[in-house]
């Protein structure tokens, strides 16, 4: 199976502009003590286990919901380009780093590949991501489209947090 989407129908996409420059919001999202701040749905809180930023490395998270569940999370990295690129394979997981069926979609897709730069604009950051499933069937696919506009409500959240945050740095 390939790591390309199998059409652009297929890729979400994902871009904001942020009051700061590119350094500073790499930094924001490669660094764990930043990422517990804002990192997630509005309304969780995130449990940081290990962040290693190295190609091959692994950012493992918990998402804890006010119930006290708590939803486990990984990227794996393939590129980093500090501070314009970075690239890596998100998947839900065990608490241990295990891939796991997302809890609450059984077809979501086990690998989501994404993409993402950081470029400069008049002392602003053009941020943009793409990510679409690999290694997924044709029914996970169809899954991950189907979620396009279920996670771009929750990125709007997520990036009103990282927002605050960025605020509060200056």
């Amino acid at each position: 199976m390939s790591d390309q989407p199998n059409s652009e129908t297929e890729v979400f996409k994902l871009t904001r502009t942020f009051e700061a420059p590119p350094q500073v919001v790499w930094s924001v999202w490669t660094e764990a003590d930043h990422l517990a701040k804002w990192f997630g749905p509005a309304g969780l809180k995130l449990v940081v286990r290990s962040l290693d930023l190295t190609p091959g490395g692994t950012f493992l998270y918990g998402m804890q919901m006010p119930t006290g569940v708590t939803m486990w999370g990984k990227w794996v990295f393939r590129a980093i380009e500090k501070p314009n690129r970075l690239s890596y394979v998100v998947s839900f997981c065990t608490e241990a780093g295990d891939p796991v069926r997302h809890p609450m979609a059984p077809l979501w897709p086990l690998e989501v590949l994404v993409e993402q730069s950081f470029s400069e604009s008049n002392g602003k950051t053009v941020f943009e991501s793409r990510s679409w499933p690999i290694n997924a069937t044709a029914e996970e696919r169809a899954v991950f489209i189907a979620g396009h506009a279920g996670m771009q409500a929750a990125f709007g959240g997520t990036f009103a947090q990282l927002d605050a945050h960025l605020a509060s740095l200056s």
